[in-house]
């Protein structure tokens, strides 16, 4: 057979994860024995946003592995337990305080980046910029513009927000390194359930605490929209596992807002923003309970699905 090695484009595409399963399945096989062709992948991984990542954890690691012996041993127990101040006659057990070095600043430091990352990239890129935008437009709308029905445009927009928060924290399409990720034993549906907290965490209370900062004008409250925010995004996670995330959020974000946009345009009589404030009071004053149940409902069947969670990543 005719030796075969790889292109720079065949490289490249194999860092970003646009080349096609079985050929990575074959290119990976090849570069076992393949020096060259080894080389070329890596230079193009390094050029990629997971290049940069893996690059720093390699630099920390080097750093532990070369600190002194002490240090690159890590903790380790006192052979003599170390008793208090006035423990004389007690047994050694039963006051004895083992002494365990501090963390090294390297340590803290990959710790630190460790848990900034397993927060998910939406918290580290554009869509946490978005959640700060629109609260702080609704609030310049109200107080700059004088803008009545600011709080209707948020709460318009509010459920749609942790659901594009899901879309930017789970899958290949947004972490370069998801593949390493799934494969851990935090991986799957645990990995997306951690990050969906952390973007709840931030932008439930971040845009409830805008709405009620803001003029009712005809609009619901501003914490109505939270039991319907939860359910519509267990029902993104819950579709995720058939149809991948950025499908499942496309479908529940913009099914949301054709719900609640489609009968406010089509309606007669009024402004706009007031007939589109009484579509979301009847979305949210008089649905708890069904936006509750929907989230029950999703909650297990999502927990039911959770091996599906193990196959996503073509999705």
């Amino acid at each position: 057979m005719t030796p075969w090695h790889t292109s720079t484009d065949l490289a490249t595409r194999y860092a970003d994860g646009s080349l096609p399963e079985a050929d990575a399945w074959s290119l990976e096989k090849h570069m076992e024995n393949c020096t060259d062709c080894a080389a070329r992948v890596s230079a193009a991984v390094r050029n990629t946003a997971a290049g940069a990542v893996l690059a720093e954890i390699r630099d920390s690691v080097l750093a532990e592995a070369t600190a002194r012996p002490e240090e690159a041993r890590g903790p380790r127990l006192t052979a003599t337990p170390v008793r208090p101040e006035g423990a004389r006659g007690s047994h050694p057990c039963d006051s004895a305080a083992w002494a365990r070095p501090a963390a090294t600043g390297p340590q803290r430091s990959l710790r630190l980046r460790s848990t900034l990352w397993s927060l998910g990239p939406a918290l580290r890129g554009t869509w946490l910029l978005a959640l700060l935008a629109v609260g702080l437009g609704a609030v310049l709308l109200n107080r700059a513009a004088g803008y009545e029905s600011a709080r209707t445009l948020l709460l318009t927009i509010a459920p749609v927000v942790p659901v594009a928060g899901v879309a930017l924290s789970y899958g290949p399409h947004a972490d370069p390194l998801h593949e390493i990720t799934a494969a851990t034993p935090s991986g799957g549906l645990r990995l997306a359930l951690i990050r969906t907290a952390a973007v709840l965490a931030v932008s439930l209370p971040l845009l409830t605490l805008v709405g009620a900062a803001l003029p009712a004008s005809g609009a619901p409250g501003a914490a109505a929209w939270l039991v319907p925010g939860l359910a519509l995004t267990l029902g993104s996670l819950t579709l995720a596992s058939y149809a991948g995330c950025r499908t499942a959020t496309a479908v529940t974000g913009g099914g949301w807002l054709a719900v609640v946009l489609v009968p406010a345009v089509a309606a007669h009589g009024g402004p706009f923003t007031t007939r589109l404030a009484a579509q979301l009071s009847a979305r949210f004053d008089g649905a708890q309970a069904g936006w509750a149940a929907a989230a029950a409902g999703c909650a297990v069947l999502l927990v039911a699905r959770r091996g599906a969670y193990d196959h996503l990543e073509n999705r």
